[in-house]
């Protein structure tokens, strides 16, 4: 059962702009680290790939794939965490995971995140 809960996602033109969101219900991720994950398709779990983190202070970590293009912010008051993804890309068409972390580290592995959402697919046309 998934502790996470996505959405925003859909479908948008090369340039647009989308804002995912990750909310928690009836559980406050407020002191853990947060994460997004993308899979692109053909790809196994293990295989997702890194996007963004945010821990608990605010200190956030973005792959070099989705700087300058993606932020990565939290409300802990609504116990959300949002990825606005702007100047999108065709290569950014994946399913978008959000996933929590208590240890505060901006892990890149799969493995090392315990809590995840169920996906919100994202799909870029050129």
């Amino acid at each position: 059962q998934a502790q996470l809960e996505e959405s925003g996602g859909g479908l948008v033109q090369a340039g647009g702009s989308l804002r995912l969101s990750c909310a928690a219900p009836g559980r406050t991720f407020s002191n853990h680290a947060m994460g997004w994950f993308r899979q692109a398709p053909g790809k196994e779990r293990e295989e997702r790939e890194f996007v963004a983190a945010i821990n608990r202070y605010g200190n956030t970590r973005n792959a070099d794939s989705v700087k300058g293009r993606f932020t990565i912010s939290r409300d802990n008051a609504k116990n959300t965490v949002y990825l606005q993804m702007n100047r999108l890309k065709p290569e950014d068409t994946a399913v978008y995971y959000c996933a929590a972390d208590s240890r505060q580290a901006f892990a890149t592995p799969v493995g090392w995140w315990p809590y995840w959402g169920q996906g919100t697919q994202v799909t870029v046309s050129s």
